[in-house]
């Protein structure tokens, strides 16, 4: 009898429309940002078939001729192909390879400090140059490392113009990349760490855990899963170097160095208007970051115990 009467009042499941009707506020605000994301992410998408067309603006997308894989042989035969890919990547190898340790390592530091007020001076001085435009700081970059009167140059007795040599273009644009970022980054890890039960440093306290004790079993475990989200979405974005840098230091002497895809697809998008050419390129790179994406995820599922995607 008993078990009869709790299968009589096991109370039935909504229907997914009952749902809808109860909570309708809530659903329809999320149809704005899915009617946001679906024009503005998903309608251009039906531009992508201009990278297999010769696309002429006269003709229209559909109008004009299809090419097949033309525009992708050609750039795969590109005289600068083989440069552009290796600057590419290793200006993303080296900003991912310096730049990505140091969020986690000021945010560990900020997290020590007891003092409020302090701590709120450094990370009001750390975020700062996240807001100064790319334009800016490469106006900077250039007063800083001229050869007459340059900050460096009078530092270090010199009268070297560091933007003419390629082999110092790599190095300027990964260090810039990392006074500009570093302290915006430690943003996600500040709030990460702040979940962290204070039970946990006080039992470590009471046990005589010194202060880099805690930080690597209590803070340390703790920002795992969100250094492995970051190192995804970082991997994932490779191939996509920032344009606007890579452009405004260029020069013709530190083009060995400097030359990278963005700019490439500029050129032939922008000033040359190959509209289908620069798509294909920018295909291109989409489906390799995609690949890794995929790939990188998959490690660390194997590594770590964690799956984003």
């Amino acid at each position: 009898m008993h078990m009869k009467a709790a299968v009589v009042n096991t109370p039935r499941r909504k229907t997914l429309g009952k749902r809808i009707m109860d909570h309708w506020q809530l659903y329809v605000l999320l149809l704005i940002p899915v009617i946001i994301t679906i024009v503005y992410k998903y309608g251009p998408m039906y531009g992508i078939q201009i990278a297999f067309r010769d696309f002429r603006a006269s003709k229209g997308i559909t109008g004009s001729p299809w090419v097949g894989l033309k525009h992708f042989e050609r750039f795969f035969n590109a005289p600068t192909f083989e440069r552009m890919i290796i600057n590419t990547v290793l200006l993303s190898l080296y900003g991912l390879l310096w730049g990505f340790p140091v969020p986690i390592l000021m945010s560990l530091a900020l997290n020590q400090l007891r003092f409020k007020r302090l701590r709120r001076t450094v990370q009001t001085v750390i975020y700062a140059p996240h807001f100064i435009s790319t334009m800016i700081i490469c106006g900077m970059l250039r007063i800083f490392l001229s050869p007459s009167g340059g900050l460096i140059n009078l530092i270090a007795g010199t009268k070297i113009d560091f933007l003419t040599e390629a082999s110092a273009f790599r190095t300027i644009y990964v260090a810039s990349g990392i006074w500009q970022e570093a302290g915006w980054g430690t943003i996600i890890y500040l709030a990460t760490l702040s979940s962290v039960d204070p039970s946990l440093y006080e039992a470590a306290k009471v046990d005589g855990a010194s202060v880099f004790q805690r930080i690597l079993h209590i803070d340390i475990p703790c920002l795992i899963p969100m250094i492995v989200l970051q190192l995804i979405m970082s991997v994932s974005g490779l191939m996509n170097v920032g344009f606007e840098k890579a452009f405004l230091l260029q020069t013709d002497l530190n083009k060995a160095t400097s030359d990278i895809i963005a700019v490439y697809v500029y050129e032939q998008g922008i000033q040359r208007a190959s509209y289908s050419y620069a798509t294909a390129i920018g295909l291109f790179n989409t489906a390799i970051n995609i690949v890794l994406l995929v790939v990188v995820n998959r490690i660390a599922k194997k590594a770590a115990d964690v799956n984003f995607v």
